[in-house]
C-alpha cells in the first residue's frame, strides 16, 4: 500500500476536493454529520466518510461496486477510499469536527500491510492538514484474517493519536469480545438492533443500562440509523453520547453544503426536537418508549 497506490487513482478538482477512479467507476466522498447531545441541544461534532460510486455519470449502489471488486483489490480500494475521504475532509469540513473513517479488518493479513497503511495515512493527513486526533478509525464487523495483526494495528493507530470505534455493535457474543479486545474510544450501536430494543420498556431499559456501562468505562456511544423523531427522543433519554441518521441529516457529496452550518462556518447547535435538516416523515404521537405503549 505505497503512496503511489493510495494516491495514483486520485483526481484533484479546482474547488479543492478530490475524486477517485477505479476501473469503470468514479468514486466520490459523501459525509454524514454525527450530532452530540449537550444540555438538551444537538450540535454537529463529527462526520462519517461514505463512498459513493458512479458509472457513466450515474450513481450506483455502494454494495454493487464493492461486490464487483475482486478480493485481491480490496486492500488497494481500502487505501483509495480512505485517502479520498481524508483529502476531502481537509478541503471542506469544519476544522473542529472529528472524521469517522471505516476500516475493513479482513484486508490486514500481516504486520507489513498494517505498517504501510499507517504510513500512508500519516502522509495523507499531512497533505490534508488534519490532526490525527480528529480521525476516528471505525473497525467494521468483518472478521480479520489475523486477529493478532488487527490488534497490533489498532494499537499502532492509537499510538499515533487516532481514536478507535467499533461499528455495528449488537447483542452477539463476538461484539462483546470485540469491545474487550480492542478497547475502543467509541461504540456505534447497530441501527436495527437499537430500534428493536426501543420497541419495549424492557428493551429500552437494557439499552440504557448498556450505554451507562460504556460511559463508566470511558467509552462514548453513537446510535446509528435515527430516522424518526421518537427514536431521537429515546436516544437522548437513554444517555447516548451521539446520534446519526436521516432525521438529522443525510449524507452529502463533497464539497458539502449542509444547511446546518451557520454563515460563519461554525458547527450549529439546535434544540432536540428541532434537529437540523430533518427528513419529512409522518407525524407520530408522543411515546413513553418505542412504538408501543404498555397497556
Amino acid at each position: 500500500m505505497s503512496r503511489s497506490i493510495g494516491l495514483a487513482h486520485i483526481i484533484r478538482h479546482d474547488d479543492g476536493t478530490a475524486s477517485g477512479v477505479w476501473g469503470i467507476y468514479t468514486l466520490q466522498s459523501a459525509f454524514q454529520p454525527i450530532f452530540a447531545f449537550k444540555d438538551g441541544k444537538l450540535s454537529v461534532v463529527a462526520f462519517e466518510g461514505l463512498i459513493r460510486p458512479f458509472r457513466d455519470g450515474e450513481p450506483q449502489p455502494p454494495m454493487s461496486f464493492f461486490s464487483t471488486c475482486p478480493a485481491a483489490d480490496r486492500l488497494h480500494i481500502e487505501a483509495l477510499t480512505r485517502t479520498l475521504h481524508l483529502l476531502n475532509a481537509g478541503a471542506c469540513l469544519p476544522r473542529e469536527a472529528s472524521i469517522f473513517i471505516n476500516f475493513d479488518p479482513s484486508v490486514f493479513t500481516d504486520r507489513g500491510i498494517a505498517d504501510k497503511a499507517l504510513r500512508e495515512m500519516r502522509l495523507v493527513l499531512h497533505e490534508a492538514g488534519i490532526d490525527p486526533h480528529r480521525v476516528v478509525c471505525e473497525v467494521t464487523e468483518q472478521k480479520s484474517a489475523s486477529q493478532e495483526t488487527l490488534y497490533n494495528f489498532v494499537e499502532a493507530l492509537r499510538g499515533n493519536g487516532f481514536r478507535i470505534a467499533v461499528d455495528d455493535y449488537g447483542a452477539e457474543e463476538s461484539d462483546i469480545n470485540r469491545i474487550k479486545e480492542l478497547r475502543p474510544d467509541i461504540v456505534k450501536f447497530d441501527a436495527q438492533w437499537i430500534t428493536q430494543l426501543m420497541d419495549s420498556g424492557a428493551g429500552f431499559a437494557l439499552l440504557t443500562a448498556m450505554v451507562a456501562s460504556f460511559e463508566e468505562q470511558g467509552i462514548r456511544t453513537v446510535f446509528e440509523g435515527i430516522e424518526e423523531g421518537w427514536q431521537l427522543e429515546l436516544a437522548e433519554k437513554s444517555g447516548a453520547s451521539m446520534v446519526q441518521g436521516f432525521t438529522l441529516a443525510r449524507p452529502e457529496l463533497a464539497p458539502t453544503s449542509f444547511h446546518v452550518f451557520g454563515k460563519d462556518g461554525r458547527m450549529p447547535v439546535a434544540n432536540v426536537g428541532e434537529a437540523p435538516a430533518p427528513v419529512a416523515s409522518s407525524p407520530r404521537p408522543a411515546r413513553a418508549f418505542g412504538r408501543r405503549v404498555a397497556q
